[in-house]
């Protein structure tokens, strides 16, 4: 590929963000650059643009960082993107150990062993996650990733856990005064636990 058409491509994915890989490819084509629907994509795929939402967050950067004014269609993409994010529950969070997400997932059945669970912890933040496996879905499960990994990644990193979103399943939500996790937060006094 020409660097060209790769540049001409790039451009756009930002100057059109709503418009397809099929669009996008006949747009350029009135500019007299001819390039596939799959090139368009094998091009935005290698700097990391193949859906709207990358496209968009690229806009975001571009008018950011470089300033400029936007059209009309970047800037009613821009606000749909906002609004978007607001239904689909986008969390922005400041620093490392701000938010950690924690949730229970079934793995499946092995033999002899039973059902599997996973037991997940991810940094909102930088994406950083704790896994353990175990044979029950409980509250000291909860708990025990927590004070197995979650915890002690934190301290050797001097960042501290601040809050916690679940899903508020059993494993989680109880009595505050005899429910496993409940009584684990209380006694972690820096975290704060936030339903989803």
């Amino acid at each position: 590929m020409d660097q060209a058409t790769e540049d001409a491509a790039v451009k756009s994915a930002t100057d059109f963000p709503a418009y397809g890989q099929a669009r996008t490819s006949n747009e350029l084509r009135k500019l007299g650059v001819f390039v596939s629907s799959s090139g368009v994509r094998s091009i935005w795929l290698r700097h990391d643009l193949a859906n709207v939402k990358t496209r968009l967050k690229a806009l975001q950067t571009k008018v950011t960082e470089k300033g400029g004014i936007p059209t009309e269609a970047q800037v009613q993409a821009l606000e749909k993107k906002k609004l978007d994010d607001a239904a689909c529950g986008e969390i922005e969070t400041a620093h490392p150990g701000h938010l950690g997400s924690q949730d229970t997932f079934s793995v499946g059945t092995l033999k002899g062993i039973g059902r599997v669970y996973q037991q997940t912890y991810i940094d909102t933040y930088c994406k950083v996650a704790q896994v353990n496996l175990y044979t029950a879905k409980t509250p000291i499960t909860a708990a025990d990733l927590l004070n197995d990994r979650v915890l002690p990644f934190h301290e050797e990193h001097d960042v501290p856990v601040l809050r916690i979103l679940t899903d508020r399943g059993a494993d989680y939500c109880g009595r505050v005064d005899k429910h496993d996790v409940q009584l684990f937060w209380r006694s972690m006094t820096s975290i704060t636990p936030k339903p989803r």
